[in-house]
């Protein structure tokens, strides 16, 4: 089933929370009402998937409930799932990467479609999620497992994912230790630590957004630059005459 056209039972499932926490979330007004489709059954899409995601992490950031209902009264009604990804990420945590043990039942429930042995190695390689000595439990990082579960209808070839994964890495960890590089001369030495502390709360957001700005920019400008193929000529409109 597309993930446009989910049942209450189904979105609960990829998200990872009990169909109870759904209808609480709509109740309090932080979930937009479904499509209503045949039957009357609601439909929810990506945006509510997205911003289920998004509520997840402001409670990891520990906002309360009336404080991440006024964090999405600020949003556009008609915000995108994109846009909605692009929040969780200006407020995602530094907190260190975690993972969890799931079965393979709940993997696929969280995947929203089943898994082959060729997808979970695909997962396992770009470090999705890891296998243990049960063959039906996995290690897996729930924080990237819905981009890596997409990577898998992309037409590369895992070793090319991998390659544009370190690229990323590796200038990513670039901009980070030049940006604390910079936040360090601005700091004392006698309070250092409790400064870099809230220094970072406060430019947290900022850089995320200033680096998803640049990329975003930088790859559009990178995608006109490309050259474009000549169409081919269609023979009928330009038939070659007999010399």
């Amino acid at each position: 089933m597309p993930q446009t056209a989910l049942t209450i039972d189904e979105l609960a499932a990829r998200a990872g929370v009990t169909v109870r926490t759904v209808r609480f979330y709509s109740a309090r007004g932080l979930l937009p009402p479904p499509d209503i489709g045949p039957r009357r059954v609601g439909r929810y899409g990506s945006a509510h998937l997205s911003r289920l995601a998004l509520i997840e992490e402001l409670q990891h950031q520990g906002l309360t409930l009336a404080a991440i209902e006024r964090y999405l009264q600020q949003l556009p009604a008609d915000i995108s799932a994109h846009d909605l990804a692009i929040h969780r990420a200006l407020v995602a945590s530094w907190l260190p990467e975690g993972s969890q043990e799931i079965d393979r039942e709940r993997l696929e429930r969280r995947a929203g479609r089943p898994l082959d042995d060729a997808d979970l190695d695909r997962l396992a390689a770009m470090n999705v999620l890891e296998r243990t000595d049960d063959p039906d439990a996995f290690r897996v990082d729930p924080g990237i497992l819905h981009l890596g579960v997409r990577l898998l209808d992309v037409p590369f070839p895992v070793e090319t994912v991998l390659a544009a994964r370190e690229v990323m890495l590796e200038h990513a960890r670039a901009a980070a230790h030049e940006l604390g590089r910079i936040f360090l001369d601005e700091v004392g030495e006698p309070d250092r630590p409790e400064r870099m502390r809230s220094l970072s709360a406060q430019m947290q957001p900022l850089v995320v957004q200033a680096l998803v700005t640049a990329f975003q920019r930088s790859l559009k400008e990178e995608l006109r630059a490309w050259p474009v193929p000549s169409p081919k000529p269609d023979p009928e409109q330009n038939p070659q005459r007999s010399p």
